[in-house]
């Protein structure tokens, strides 16, 4: 389990908008690592784990775009049933929230990378990190 930044992107909803973020991140040499896209009426927030968040910021900040800088951890896992379900157990009986989190595994892989945003960083890497399982 790490620490890293998260970038939140605020978008127009409109066709292409994803293609040129990821263009010019591609174009900067800067991996996606993560992201999770929602919409509302007339915007769309981009959230985003990359290789280097500080270029990705200066970059996006350049273009004009309104950005936010989270915290957010990420937790490479077992994919496989209840893995999930003993993490938010976890932090739940350490009263840790998970304010939101998002992930995604190829049926096929046997780990996977968990992105999530809780209420105490500290104390929820202790809790996990102290698992002996």
């Amino acid at each position: 389990m790490e620490l890293a930044t998260q970038l939140a992107l605020f978008l127009d909803n409109k066709p292409g908008t994803l293609a040129r973020v990821c263009q010019a991140l591609a174009d900067a040499k800067i991996n996606i690592l993560a992201f999770s896209m929602s919409d509302t009426v007339d915007h769309t927030v981009l959230r985003m784990v990359v290789s280097d968040p500080r270029r990705a910021l200066a970059l996006f900040e350049e273009r004009g775009a309104l950005v936010v800088e989270n915290e957010v951890l990420l937790l490479s896992g077992d994919n496989k049933p209840g893995s999930l379900a003993k993490i938010a157990s976890q932090l739940a009986d350490g009263g840790v929230n998970i304010e939101y989190a998002y992930s995604a595994t190829s049926p096929q892989a046997r780990h996977g990378l968990l992105v999530m945003r809780v209420s105490n960083y500290k104390k929820a890497m202790k809790l996990v990190n102290s698992d002996p399982t």
